[in-house]
């Protein structure tokens, strides 16, 4: 072998002379060492992240990888071929279980095999007819469930008998708002006429799936009372136990939200009943705003947080207690004992607040919590936290595409790593004497409080801006200086409260309920109205959130330094989502409002009818502060009986037509022309019309060098239970609103949510 420099003719001179000469001879033998030693070094870290009991966590997230493709997919996939892929994948993980890189592969796609098919036949088991157009229809059924909301009430029927034009898809349950103060009490059998049509579609492409939500809760059909809703009397063997069930227990939840509201008047009332009965109606609207935008909404919503102070604080005084009996407490495990008392006060709890879908996730946790104490089993690890999600997967698996559930686990996950693999200084210190523990009891909780707002806060910022296009930038101080209040005060008034109320003593704790709460509402107001207290995010797709999850899931289940491959995928999810397209024109699923962006970049909405739901959601969508009544709206419109026109940014016009006599006209000038009506067949413009919108719901379009790019709620093909493909040659169906309506006994359309 030639030296190097040394070649057959003359060597050729080196730039660095011999020290030159040395390192080129060096430099092939370093290198491969340092790659050697790259090797070893991630091998071992690739070792110690795959240690016996680390993958266990990984299974509820391979089991949840399957739900969410289940739900990603265009049609209904078979029953009977999920289960035969589940069977198929199961069969293999045993064939390879003595493979120590196989079998955990083989394991994951099992785990992934059955989520989908637990997805697909739990919406098998659930079928249920849903509505497919708008109908004026006479309903008589039980009352199921009753919301008292801020401008209007809503109740849930089941429907026992449907009259109506047209009904071929008859829904076994319908979801119907009335006017304030006239719901019907739960467990009654009611007679009503209502318009009804199909749940509501997601009103932007990509937006939430109201139709998905109500599928599963078993709604077919959403809409609002017509007239006066008569009580009838029923045979009581008419009423199924659970009818009898949920009647009594509403009279309870309603017993307790009158007598609080009684006491404590206003605001603090309306919280104080929403943080021990789950009922939110009357909280003003200024304050409701206040809570989220100061990242103090989750305190309104019964969860995780408050089943585990109730179950702590239950648990440490019963245990207390008990201590204080040196007989009993010696001869007895008085630390189950209050596990077990905590759980059953937990279990009442749950009931008592209206079991919501999100309080029933944070029982089945609090539940797995406290039975692992009871089999002296570590509370707070990722074995416990895995076990609760394939609880919750199992019994409700389409819990993954819901915000509650992803923010809820998103949160706990990143608490949990940050328990375990956090600074020594927020854990116990049992080497301290206890002055020095005194002494930095205060300190140490404090700095505790601020990292937990911290790491709950970042895991959470990503399906906030997904689902709510928001942050809350000041949340950490919100959370610091409102949190311990509830934590230490309020909600320990109203456990004592709930369990004197039978006694008559129950009304100075929830007045001490309530000045807790005044200290709280005084902290969301003043964070609110802190300059740059919104943080806006435009919308983005459901890439950078996938991304994102996979880097939260990383950070935090891995222990070696691989895991902060987790935190370079947050930061290209980050510049993923910020650099989203904004869509140009936005279509209604209706086709009967189109927001334009014009030349400054925001967007002007031309409409028919107060479409405030689309408008509402679009504006959130594009981190636009204005109202849907804000006059600036309409800047760049110009509307008259054949219709309305708006301009894109480079001046090509975009027509709203609402008569015939205008197609002819706007199809031949306007760029893009939308119609709640059918359009002629030849049309010069890309036109949305009638059986357009009809297949792809909501539509956004993104200007192209050859045109537009069209993005549909529900693209060519898609299929599913709660979204029925219309075929393209379709009969005619009725039109909403072509009857007349009493609006003296019916909702304003502007009172209704979505879903309504």
């Amino acid at each position: 072998m030639t030296e190097p420099g040394k070649g057959r003719g003359r060597a050729a001179p080196w730039p660095l002379g011999n020290a030159g000469r040395r390192l080129a001879w060096a430099w092939p033998a370093a290198w491969s060492d340092l790659a050697r030693a790259a090797r070893e070094i991630i091998k071992n870290w690739v070792l110690a992240d795959v240690a016996p009991g680390r993958l266990m966590p990984w299974l509820p997230v391979a089991f949840g990888a399957g739900i969410a493709l289940y739900f990603a997919a265009e049609r209904d996939p078979s029953a009977w071929a999920t289960v035969a892929l589940t069977v198929v994948c199961v069969v293999a993980a045993v064939l390879a279980r003595k493979r120590p890189v196989v079998f955990p592969v083989a394991l994951a796609f099992t785990a992934a095999a059955a989520g989908f098919a637990t997805a697909t036949l739990r919406t098998a088991w659930i079928a249920h007819p849903v509505l497919p157009h708008t109908a004026y229809v006479s309903v008589a059924g039980w009352v199921e469930v009753r919301q008292e909301r801020d401008r209007s009430d809503r109740i849930v029927v089941r429907v026992q008998r449907i009259e109506g034009a047209r009904l071929e898809q008859k829904p076994e349950r319908v979801r119907v708002a009335v006017r304030k103060g006239t719901a019907p009490p739960v467990g009654a059998f009611v007679e009503l006429k209502a318009r009804l049509a199909p749940p509501l579609q997601p009103l932007r492409p990509g937006g939430y799936d109201f139709a998905r939500d109500l599928y599963f809760q078993g709604v077919g059909a959403s809409g609002f009372a017509l007239g006066q809703i008569k009580l009838v009397e029923q045979p009581p063997a008419e009423q199924d136990l659970w009818l009898r069930y949920a009647a009594a227990v509403e009279g309870m939840r309603d017993a307790i939200d009158n007598r609080i509201r009684a006491v404590v008047p206003g605001d603090e009332g309306s919280i104080a009943s929403a943080l021990i009965t789950g009922k939110r109606d009357a909280i003003s609207k200024p304050l409701n705003d206040a809570m989220y935008v100061s990242s103090l909404a989750h305190v309104l919503s019964i969860s995780g947080y408050h089943m585990a102070v109730v179950a702590g604080v239950v648990f440490f005084v019963l245990r207390a207690g008990l201590a204080l009996i040196p007989s009993f407490a010696s001869r007895y495990p008085i630390k189950k004992f209050a596990a077990l008392a905590a759980l059953a006060v937990s279990a009442f709890y749950l009931v008592l607040s209206g079991a919501e879908v999100a309080t029933q996730r944070s029982f089945i946790m609090l539940a797995i919590v406290l039975v692992g104490v009871t089999l002296d089993r570590p509370a707070l690890t990722f074995r416990t936290l895995a076990m609760a999600a394939l609880a919750v997967l199992l019994l409700t698996p389409e819990a993954i595409v819901h915000p509650s559930f992803q923010m809820s686990f998103a949160a706990t996950l990143a608490l949990v790593a940050a328990y375990q693999n956090g600074p020594v200084w927020g854990k116990p210190d049992t080497d301290d004497s206890l002055r020095v523990r005194a002494a930095l009891w205060g300190g140490r909780q404090i700095a505790a409080l601020i990292l937990a707002s911290l790491v709950a806060g970042l895991a959470t910022t990503p399906y906030a801006a997904y689902h709510f296009h928001r942050a809350a930038p000041y949340g950490v101080l919100a959370n610091l200086l409102a949190m311990p209040i509830v934590s230490v005060w309020i909600m320990p008034a109203g456990i004592i409260g709930v369990l004197t109320m039978p006694f008559g003593f129950d009304g100075e704790f929830w007045r001490l309920m309530g000045q807790g709460i005044s200290w709280m509402d005084a902290v969301a107001l003043w964070v609110a109205g802190l300059p740059g207290a919104v943080g806006r995010i435009t919308a983005f797709g459901i890439g950078p959130l996938l991304l994102g999850t996979a880097g939260l899931i990383l950070v935090c289940l891995l222990r070696s330094p691989l895991r902060w491959s987790g935190g370079v995928l947050a930061v290209l999810a980050s510049l993923w989502a910020l650099a989203a397209p904004l869509p140009e024109v936005l279509i209604a699923p209706d086709g009967r409002a189109v927001a334009v962006r014009g030349g400054d970049g925001r967007l002007s909405m031309v409409k028919t009818g107060n479409d405030a739901f689309a408008i509402r959601e679009w504006l959130a969508a594009d981190g636009d502060a204005r109202l849907p009544t804000d006059p600036s709206l309409r800047a760049g419109t110009a509307c008259d009986g054949a219709g309305c026109l708006a301009r894109l940014a480079d001046g090509a016009p975009v027509s709203l037509v609402l008569s015939a006599e205008a197609f002819e006209e706007d199809c031949r000038r306007a760029a893009v022309v939308v119609s709640p009506h059918e359009g002629p067949p030849a049309c010069a413009a890309l036109i949305i019309d009638r059986k357009v919108w009809r297949r792809t719901g909501a539509v956004a379009l993104t200007r192209t060098a050859d045109g537009f790019a069209m993005l549909a709620a529900r693209p060519p093909g898609y299929d599913r239970p709660w979204a029925r493909a219309v075929p393209e040659a379709s009969e005619e169906l009725p039109t909403a609103g072509r009857r007349p309506i009493p609006r003296d006994a019916t909702p304003r359309e502007d009172d209704l949510e979505p879903g309504d």
